[in-house]
């Protein structure tokens, strides 16, 4: 199910059957565990009413009958056992809910990234990564709740009322009747207040979002705050997404102590009618038996009373666990367009296929009537390109800015769809891409280097370092390679961090390589030995390079003209 990003939330009983229905899904790998936890909390209720005859029992034979303790030995070993299993059937309830939680929140955040990988890095650029990390923390949170809270007592609400109720029946069928009509109140008012729970807490958890992408841009463009002086009020802005995060959440917690304090109230009423019943009873003010109920008899009905609205009152104090996972699915939807499917199995997607003779000498890669259009742009930048590359071919894509150089590499990359036209390439070809601006993370430049392969040796990632030009700046750094960087580059120049980039591209050794102004920044003398090693690497493999620079322009063999309308020439003869 798809959403347009700005389409308003209209919440219908429809869209809320299928955001359960994926939530369910979340926890298909844990099936088991969720059997085994609605197993042992069924189990442990209906033990109650072995407890609760037990201790009737002893009543009746102790303070009524006059036994000797002797004779209630038994019954109270019983109730010992019964108390012990109970314990042990909890914890195991609880081990059993955890691990389906941590199933399900590990694959809501699976699900989150899978998708994300999808979407593609244009579409990533344009969002608030706070927001998108929000996705795998509070919103993960609100699911492992749902299923460690809510959905083992979901089970129990069903079975457990249902066998006290049998077991009462049996003893007294007016408690019965009593606990029978007054059960549909508790459910009735949780329906009520959960429907402002859900609604609240799905405001909660967006401003929380909202608020985390605020934050997280801001600590981004620290420097920039400070440079011009937006500090201050950049802090009053913070402080006033923080305090309507507190107001959101005020708000959720209001719902949810109403919610308990009107099922506690009816819970209570609905005891206190039973006692008052048999208490009238005893002293002989209402007789609806032809005889009055033992002692033993009356205690039983009282014990398991308060136990019969116990999974109601649970089940309330975990509706908000519910209503909030329902509002994370629902500002997964909204921030990724629909919910994330599972992936498609492995087991049902065709065979991969050796290339077939014919494939194996096709051109690496071969461009038809493309046309392009950049991600919210109202007007096509490339328009009807055709051309093909061979292996061993550098080509130079040439035109003033705005031509559509970025967005054609983006488009052979994959990242950019056609509007129409096709990309194809040979079967099993890798094609790697490297942009102007790299994303470089907090920690060593050798760390940012095994991105592309976690396994390099020492030796293998200096070479490619000496292939970029790296280690011309390198060598002059505290610790070399070893050297910490900020994020996002922080402390080095642009030509360096493209040089990163770049030696990061080589490592993966791709068939394609794409290369956006790799050479910009540059003084003359590194350029030409960034080119020269660049020619030894890049030996039979293909190049596609954009460059303003004349160097760059006659070391590629191949020279593909961009004009601003969007036309484009192909040069084949040598710069």
């Amino acid at each position: 199910m798809s959403i347009p990003p700005d389409a308003p939330a209209i919440e219908t009983s429809a869209l809320r059957r299928q955001r359960l229905q994926w939530l369910n899904g979340l926890a298909a790998s844990a099936r088991s565990r969720q059997r085994l936890a609605a197993l042992c909390i069924c189990t442990s209720g209906a033990l109650l009413i072995g407890q609760a005859a037990a201790i009737a029992w002893l009543i009746q034979a102790v303070l009524v009958e006059r036994r000797p303790l002797a004779a209630a030995t038994p019954a109270l070993l019983g109730l010992l056992a019964i108390l012990a299993l109970r314990a042990l059937l909890g914890s195991a309830t609880q081990a059993a809910a955890g691990d389906v939680a941590d199933a399900a929140r590990l694959t809501l955040r699976e699900r989150v990234y899978r998708r994300l990988l999808g979407l593609g890095p244009l579409w990533l650029r344009q969002q608030r990564s706070g927001e998108l990390g929000e996705l795998m923390l509070a919103h993960a949170d609100a699911v492992e709740s749902y299923y460690a809270g809510y959905q083992p007592v979901r089970v129990e609400v069903v079975v457990v009322p249902l066998l006290i109720l049998l077991a009462v029946a049996w003893v007294d069928w007016v408690v019965a009747l009593i606990l029978l009509f007054t059960a549909p109140l508790v459910p009735f008012f949780m329906m009520l207040v959960g429907w402002g729970a859900e609604a609240a807490g799905r405001a909660q958890l967006g401003e929380l979002a909202r608020m985390s992408g605020h934050f997280a841009d801001r600590i981004k463009g620290l420097g920039l705050l400070r440079l011009y002086g937006r500090g201050e009020a950049e802090l009053e802005g913070v402080a006033a997404a923080a305090e309507g995060v507190r107001e959101r959440t005020m708000k959720v917690l209001r719902i949810a102590f109403l919610s308990s304090t009107v099922l506690e109230f009816f819970a209570s009423v609905s005891v206190a009618m039973v006692a008052l019943y048999l208490g009238l009873s005893y002293l002989g003010l209402m007789s609806l038996h032809a005889a009055v109920p033992t002692l033993g008899a009356g205690m039983f009905c009282l014990l398991l009373a308060p136990e019969f609205y116990a999974p109601l009152r649970r089940l309330a104090a975990h509706y908000h666990d519910r209503a909030n996972a329902l509002g994370a699915a629902a500002e997964v939807e909204r921030l990724l367009g629909e919910l994330p499917a599972a992936p498609v199995d492995d087991a049902a997607a065709p065979p991969l296929r050796a290339p077939e003779p014919l494939e194996a000498h096709a051109p690496p890669l071969v461009v038809r009537e493309l046309v392009l259009r950049p991600l919210g742009a109202d007007h096509d930048v490339v328009q009807q390109l055709s051309f093909q590359i061979e292996a061993g071919q550098r080509l130079a894509l040439v035109g003033p800015s705005g031509s559509g150089k970025s967005t054609l590499l983006e488009a052979l990359a994959g990242w950019l769809p056609p509007r129409s036209g096709s990309i194809v390439l040979r079967p099993g070809l890798e094609v790697g891409y490297a942009g102007q601006r790299p994303y470089l993370f907090h920690g060593s430049i050798a760390d940012n280097l095994r991105l592309a392969d976690p396994g390099a040796s020492d030796a293998r990632l200096r070479a490619v370092a000496e292939a970029a030009q790296v280690m011309r700046f390198a060598v002059h750094l505290p610790q070399g390679l070893d050297t910490v960087i900020g994020e996002r580059g922080f402390g080095l120049s642009g030509g360096e961090a493209r040089r990163i980039g770049l030696a990061r591209l080589l490592l993966r050794d791709p068939q394609v390589l794409l290369l956006d102004e790799p050479t910009a920044f540059l003084d003359p003398e590194t350029e030409a030995a960034l080119l020269q090693t660049l020619a030894a690497f890049a030996r039979d493999r293909a190049v596609v390079i954009a460059t303003h620079s004349e160097t760059a322009m006659r070391w590629a063999d191949t020279r593909l003209v961009l004009t601003a309308q969007g036309r484009a020439q192909l040069t084949e003869e040598p710069a």
